[in-house]
């Protein structure tokens, strides 16, 4: 049965999530290293880690298979996920793929080296409705994908 990994720390769309998730009658695991209020359901689980770098990063990394989606924005987590052969999508809907993934992971770097070097500043986007928008329906598409490769 295909689950679903939330890097949970940060991620703006756990709602929709839970949405997605019920719609299907999937499992989710919310991981953070800090505890958050999450509706009562059978299907969300709560993983509380230890503090520390990378802690929750690794969990996921080590639970999910390629026959679930892992939620995540932190480029690192994503590339160890789309490497594992785990279906990744970021919270503006974005798919890591095998195709995309090394660019991404390049580029965040580049962008790391930058802020550290010159001392400046970089910044996201702001989330937007359109983005949340996206999310569910990448969120939707990855769920039919996999529904389809486990009945063929």
């Amino acid at each position: 049965m295909t689950e679903i990994y939330v890097d949970a720390d940060a991620c703006p769309v756990k709602d929709e999530i839970y949405r997605v998730a019920d719609r299907h009658s999937l499992k989710v695991y919310i991981v953070s290293n800090a505890f958050m209020r999450l509706p009562h359901s059978p299907l969300i689980e709560r993983v509380l880690v230890d503090e520390g770098p990378d802690v929750a990063d690794d969990w996921i990394a080590e639970h999910a298979t390629p026959d679930d989606i892992a939620i995540t924005a932190d480029i690192p987590l994503a590339a160890r996920c789309v490497h594992a052969g785990v279906t990744t999508i970021g919270p503006t809907g974005k798919p890591f793929t095998d195709d995309n993934i090394g660019m991404t992971l390049a580029t965040r770097n580049l962008m790391t080296d930058l802020r550290e070097t010159s001392n400046t500043q970089t910044y996201n986007a702001a989330f937007s409705p359109k983005d949340r928008s996206n999310f569910l329906q990448a969120l939707e598409n990855a769920v039919q994908v996999l529904k389809r490769k486990k009945k063929g």
